[in-house]
């Protein structure tokens, strides 16, 4: 059921648009060309399955675990919600 001027479908559109970017945004993410052998952080080898899994990896499981719990910022805009404008 559309609301107002917009189409059917529009709010399930707008979420597989919401999709699509985080999973561009991820994919650009991931390591690209040449991996290491050794980590480039700590200096600890980078096994063989993970190089195989993850083809471009400079860094070993405990370095990348490390890197991923720091905190990170969202490149979603929320300052036109209504919970930013209430505040």
């Amino acid at each position: 059921m559309a609301n107002g001027w917009a189409p059917d479908g529009a709010v399930q559109d707008q979420i597989d648009d919401s999709v699509k970017d985080a999973l561009a945004m991820a994919r650009a993410r991931l390591p690209t060309g040449e991996g290491l052998s050794q980590c480039e952080e700590c200096g600890e080898p980078i096994p063989d399955a993970r190089r195989i899994a993850l083809p471009g990896a400079r860094t070993c499981v405990g370095c990348q675990s490390a890197r991923d719990r720091r905190p990170g910022y969202s490149a979603i805009n929320r300052r036109g919600s209504k919970d930013s404008q209430l505040r």
